[in-house]
Protein backbone atom coordinates (compact mmCIF):
# COMPACT_ATOMS: atom_id res chain seq x y z
CA UNK A 1 0.00 0.00 0.00
CA UNK A 2 1.20 3.19 -1.00
CA UNK A 3 0.42 5.01 2.18
CA UNK A 4 1.92 2.85 4.27
CA UNK A 5 5.59 3.06 2.50
CA UNK A 6 5.37 6.82 2.52
CA UNK A 7 5.10 6.96 5.79
CA UNK A 8 7.50 3.97 6.80
CA UNK A 9 10.06 5.79 4.31
CA UNK A 10 9.60 8.97 6.41
CA UNK A 11 9.95 7.62 9.87
CA UNK A 12 6.52 7.83 11.13
CA UNK A 13 5.38 5.26 13.84
CA UNK A 14 2.61 3.93 12.99
CA UNK A 15 0.16 0.25 13.54
CA UNK A 16 -1.61 -1.85 10.49
CA UNK A 17 -4.63 -3.24 11.02
CA UNK A 18 -5.96 -5.74 8.22
CA UNK A 19 -9.77 -4.33 8.98
CA UNK A 20 -11.09 -7.04 6.34
CA UNK A 21 -9.45 -10.11 8.23
CA UNK A 22 -10.77 -8.77 11.76
CA UNK A 23 -14.25 -8.23 12.11
CA UNK A 24 -13.83 -6.00 15.56
CA UNK A 25 -11.51 -3.90 13.75
CA UNK A 26 -13.98 -3.65 10.18
CA UNK A 27 -16.74 -2.63 12.91
CA UNK A 28 -14.50 0.30 14.44
CA UNK A 29 -13.46 1.47 11.63
CA UNK A 30 -16.70 1.72 10.24
CA UNK A 31 -17.64 3.32 13.89
CA UNK A 32 -15.29 6.11 13.85
CA UNK A 33 -15.11 6.91 9.91
CA UNK A 34 -18.79 6.40 8.72
CA UNK A 35 -17.62 4.50 5.70
CA UNK A 36 -16.23 0.87 5.07
CA UNK A 37 -13.28 1.66 3.12
CA UNK A 38 -9.70 1.53 3.31
CA UNK A 39 -7.25 2.98 4.07
CA UNK A 40 -8.26 4.93 7.49
CA UNK A 41 -6.24 6.69 9.30
CA UNK A 42 -7.30 7.14 13.30
CA UNK A 43 -5.07 9.79 15.39
CA UNK A 44 -4.41 9.33 19.27
CA UNK A 45 -6.47 12.89 19.79
CA UNK A 46 -9.64 11.19 17.33
CA UNK A 47 -9.49 12.55 14.09
CA UNK A 48 -9.62 10.09 11.30
CA UNK A 49 -8.75 10.23 7.84
CA UNK A 50 -10.65 8.16 5.63
CA UNK A 51 -9.77 6.48 2.56
CA UNK A 52 -6.98 8.33 1.37
CA UNK A 53 -4.13 8.50 -0.94
CA UNK A 54 -0.63 9.71 -0.14
CA UNK A 55 -1.42 13.55 -1.21
CA UNK A 56 -4.41 13.30 1.46
CA UNK A 57 -2.49 12.02 4.11
CA UNK A 58 1.00 14.62 3.63
CA UNK A 59 -1.69 17.36 4.30
CA UNK A 60 -3.56 15.79 7.25
CA UNK A 61 -0.32 15.44 8.54
CA UNK A 62 1.14 18.62 8.19
CA UNK A 63 -2.69 20.26 9.25
CA UNK A 64 -1.18 18.75 12.79
CA UNK A 65 2.18 19.87 13.01
CA UNK A 66 3.40 15.92 12.50
CA UNK A 67 4.98 16.75 9.05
Amino acid sequence: MDAVRWMKARGLDFRTIDVFAEPAAFARMRAVSGQSLAPTLEMPDGSVLPDFDVGQLEVFLKERGLL
